[in-house]
């Protein structure tokens, strides 16, 4: 298959200068194809026409300057990689630029080494920002689906399809992290109830004193602090599917109105003296084992039974040791999406390591893993140095290994380019994304931390807090 050619397009409101740097750039990349405008206006419309990866714009233009052409033309296609040309008395605008989402600037008189080398570099950058989206659209596509391939994780799929053709209650057993959760929602995607309300209840997060309340709603002067009649969640969901999470450590005397619930399809609101019925279908999880529970009386033998009509047990990732490497795989294209960085190939040895540690804390546990093992990588391959500094290991390994096939010079700039991704990445990753914090830590400069978030196509918001 044919290579596509990339475009680049040239702006600059002096025309013999703009034609000027059209032939240099179309002497420096022949196989590209090099387009040219004398004004913010055309380049729009050349933008809107053709499919530029990268465009060389003046700053300082009549009419639209370089600036509001950057915004827009960002606006409308973010994997475009755009280089500022501005003179030495405007370099502070040109970091404007930066902050703006400009990949990179070139001051005039320009240097044509340096000119080629960006270029060269912003191009890379777009076709990673375009195979990024592509594989973007690939994993949003899974990221509601139940991976693995071994038999266990198969017949757990049959098992969901015919669970969801019923009406009955379900209950999905499981230890913490294999899950619950997503075959819940699953169950009830596949559900004729699919397009009615689904309300998700972390049975944990609310006190005892309040559970029966948030379940079943309360009346007006049903206890301190009631000023208002408050429906409840059973109430919220009529109609639809009520996901009961963590059901194992609900109170009994909230277990003996839940059964209730099932048993007569109404409820009671705290204080009132009336029911009112109800249509919901129940779904309710657990990492504990029920039925030692109910021998030990702390959870009710009936209601056990009103909700185990239909079982779903979860395996734990021990049992499945051959979906690990996929999983693996999976989780580790997810962070680097996360993250703004390409994907990262697994060596060898890191998926055998993967597959044989117990991983108590199952699926959740490992795609924790591999978001360390992405951020302490270097380069395209997540290596067994990676995981002995999120392990906390000392390592012999030096770092990255250049690449033998091309000339020293660019190797050495891939070699940099790779620890100054990496180690921006983790000073954000401390710093939750804090600029200012991350040029203390780092001792640059604000604008040096800016440009290399920039030049390495990262956003502050994908290190925050959530």
């Amino acid at each position: 298959m044919a290579e596509i050619k990339q475009q680049i397009l040239i702006v600059d409101d002096q025309e013999d200068f703009a034609r000027g740097i059209k032939r240099l750039v179309e002497g420096a990349f022949p196989e590209n194809e090099v387009f040219v405008a004398f004004n913010g206006e055309k380049a729009l419309d050349i933008l809107k026409a053709q499919q530029i990866q990268l465009m060389v714009s003046d700053l300082q233009m009549p009419g639209m300057s370089g600036l509001e052409l950057l915004k827009t033309a960002l606006a409308k296609n973010n994997s475009l990689s755009v280089v500022m040309l501005t003179a030495h008395g405007t370099v502070e605008t040109a970091v404007e630029a930066l902050k703006v989402g400009a990949y990179d600037f070139v001051t005039k008189p320009i240097e044509q080494e340096n000119l080629f080398r960006v270029i060269s570099k912003g191009l890379e950058r777009s076709s990673l920002l375009e195979e990024n989206r592509l594989l973007r659209e690939q994993v949003e596509q899974r990221k509601d689906r139940l991976l693995g391939q071994s038999t266990v994780m198969q017949q757990l799929r049959q098992s969901i399809g015919a669970v969801a053709r019923t009406d009955y209650n379900v209950l999905i057993m499981g230890e913490s992290g294999t899950g619950k959760e997503l075959v819940a929602g699953m169950v009830r995607e596949q559900s004729s109830r699919a397009e009615k309300t689904y309300v998700t209840v972390n049975c944990t997060a609310i006190p005892d004193n309040l559970l029966e309340s948030e379940l079943f709603g309360h009346v007006k002067g049903a206890f301190s602090g009631a000023d208002n009649d408050r429906e409840g969640l059973f109430m919220r969901a009529d109609g639809g599917t009520i996901l009961l999470d963590e059901i194992g450590d609900i109170p009994l005397e909230t277990q003996t109105k839940l059964l209730r619930v099932l048993q007569e399809g109404e409820i009671r609101p705290v204080g009132s003296d009336s029911s009112k019925k109800i249509d919901v279908r129940v779904l309710a999880s657990t990492n504990q084992d029920l039925p030692k529970r109910v021998a030990e009386k702390t959870f009710r033998e009936d209601l056990y039974h009103r909700l185990n009509v239909l079982p779903l047990n979860l395996p734990a990732l021990k049992d499945r040791p051959g979906d690990i490497a996929l999983l693996a795989r999976y989780f580790a294209q997810k962070a680097c999406f996360e993250l703004g960085l390409p994907e990262k190939e697994l060596d060898p040895a890191v998926v055998g390591h993967l597959s044989a540690l117990k991983w108590t804390g199952n699926v959740r546990e490992l795609q924790n893993t591999m978001r360390k093992l992405v951020v302490f990588s270097t380069g395209r391959s997540i290596t067994m140095l990676a995981v002995n500094m999120a392990e906390g290991k000392m390592s012999t390994e030096s770092g990255p290994e250049a690449p033998a096939t091309i000339p020293y010079k660019d190797a050495k700039q891939q070699l940099v380019d790779s620890f100054s991704r990496s180690y921006i990445s983790n000073v954000l990753t401390s710093t939750h994304g804090n600029i200012s914090e991350a040029a203390r830590t780092s001792q640059l400069s604000r604008v040096a931390v800016q440009k290399m978030l920039a030049r390495f196509n990262l956003a502050t918001e994908n290190f925050k807090t959530k």
